[in-house]
């Protein structure tokens, strides 16, 4: 595949499809006018088949407009045989991943959706940078700074794009939260505070550091620090201070923290306090001035969200789906060959502060100037 192009090519059969969908569009099209071909959607492969991908990405793949699933990369070959028949790829399109290499050779896969554990997200996002494919990893980007810049680099010498899959930059109700920041009549915020938390219960890869890195902060904390950018236009904080609180279930959480408290330090006075915790549930982010304030509860949920600010009630209505979205948006993206909004530099940013909070907490709450 052409990558300097702004249009994938067609295979023989998607150009098929295509021009059966055309020459119905030229018959209904009125007398005297031209009816334009839609653009054909592009491919995409999930690699790693667990809760999210089915769970969220599935349904989201049966809205989107500008891609569509064309392969999978599993180790699981009944679960690549089930997602075949659900979405009707052929089973030669069921890799494992041992085998995923061979995904060079598909032209039907235009990108790679990373979603496998935190611990192996550079090892898959470079095996299908050097692929030729153009990739999205699911968050965090990594478990380090290191591994982002590999990352990076990689999708960098191969020429494809790499995004992340921060689903809350595709949320209306954050998009009003940018909006009012800008609103002197709310903004800009110079206090923002919240966090998410859930109770874990079942023993699994995201109490394993060697598997997720970390605890909730790498799961559940890069939310709250998405939303702090979101609000604040993508400033990077200057300095941050944390601390770990005790652990209530020891044997459960041995190399993780299970709560964890920060706060984020901006240049212009701003101050953001954030917790994350597998012990408790917490779902809020609230940003004030002394002008006004604006509160998203829940804030990080797949949908459902509810807003509330000094100036009123943030309704949307119809839901929208936030997977479906940010994958026609990163799929649009690489077919005009512009950077996402969600590109893997954020992602590095990110991993930059979240190295910065373990740091601090590591040391007994010790102020951590960031530099970016």
């Amino acid at each position: 595949m052409n990558r300097a192009q702004p249009s994938p090519l067609l295979t023989r059969r998607r150009f098929i499809g295509q021009a059966a969908l055309g020459t119905a569009a030229v018959a209904l099209a009125p007398p005297g006018r031209t009816a334009e071909l839609p653009p054909p959607k592009l491919g995409i492969a999930i690699l790693g088949l667990g809760g999210y991908a089915s769970g969220q990405l599935a349904p989201a793949l049966k809205l989107t407009q500008n891609v569509q699933i064309t392969g999978v990369i599993t180790g699981t070959p009944e679960k690549g045989r089930n997602w075949s028949q659900v979405f009707g790829f052929p089973e030669k399109a069921i890799y494992s991943y041992d085998t995923m290499a061979r995904i060079a050779d598909n032209p039907t896969i235009d990108l790679v959706y990373v979603v496998t554990p935190n611990a192996l997200h550079r090892d898959h996002v470079i095996a299908a940078a050097k692929a030729g494919k153009h990739v999205i990893t699911e968050k965090p980007m990594g478990i380090s700074v290191a591994e982002c810049d590999a990352m990076i680099a990689a999708c960098r010498a191969a020429k494809v794009k790499l995004s992340v899959g921060y689903r809350l930059h595709f949320d209306p109700y954050f998009a009003e939260v940018a909006r009012l920041a800008k609103d002197p009549a709310v903004g800009p915020y110079k206090k923002m505070s919240g966090g998410f938390g859930f109770t874990l219960t079942q023993p699994q890869w995201r109490a394993e550091k060697k598997l997720a890195g970390g605890g909730p902060l790498m799961d559940l904390g890069i939310y709250s620090i998405q939303a702090a950018g979101i609000a604040t236009g993508e400033a990077v904080p200057v300095a941050i201070v944390a601390k770990e609180q005790p652990k209530k279930r020891p044997e459960f959480f041995q190399d993780v923290e299970e709560t964890i408290e920060w706060a984020m330090e901006y240049a212009d006075g701003t101050r953001a306090d954030f917790i994350t915790s597998y012990n408790g549930g917490i779902n809020r982010f609230r940003g004030e001035s002394d002008q006004g304030w604006v509160q998203i509860e829940p804030a990080f949920s797949y949908n459902g969200l509810q807003g509330d600010s000094s100036k009123g009630k943030i309704s949307f209505e119809p839901a929208v789906n936030q997977q479906a979205r940010q994958l026609d948006h990163i799929a649009q993206c690489v077919r005009e060959g512009r950077e996402s909004d969600v590109p893997g530099e954020m992602g590095r940013r990110d991993m930059i502060i979240v190295e910065a909070i373990y740091r601090s907490a590591a040391e007994g709450g010790k102020r951590i100037e960031i530099t970016v």
